[in-house]
């Protein structure tokens, strides 16, 4: 779909539908918003619409952000110490990893 053959109040729809579906625990889909409405946000000519649009997608942005510090954290937190958190450890994983006995 082409954004820009869109209406001004139709973008701002589609932008928001973008918006509440990372709620859904979707952080992918604030990550597509505030790529696919970046320019419409900040470079574009101004128009009613654009201000919606801009608190969407940088709001969108800092949420995919911050989804994507959380797993990063996850999996460093989980490949550093899954070992050592024995059965915990094990039930969290999908394959356990041999090692050394």
């Amino acid at each position: 779909m082409r954004i820009e053959s869109l209406q001004n109040s139709e973008k701002l729809n589609l932008c928001r539908k973008y918006f509440l579906a990372g709620f859904a625990l979707l952080p992918f889909m604030w990550a597509v918003n505030a790529v696919w409405f970046f320019k419409e946000a900040f470079i574009v000519p101004t128009y009613a619409e654009q201000k919606k649009i801009r608190t969407y997608v940088i709001i969108s942005a800092l949420g995919a952000l911050l989804w994507l510090g959380g797993i990063i954290t996850w999996i460093l937190v989980f490949q550093k110490y899954r070992s050592e958190w024995g059965v915990l450890g094990d039930n969290l994983s999908f394959i356990i990893p041999k090692g050394i006995a």
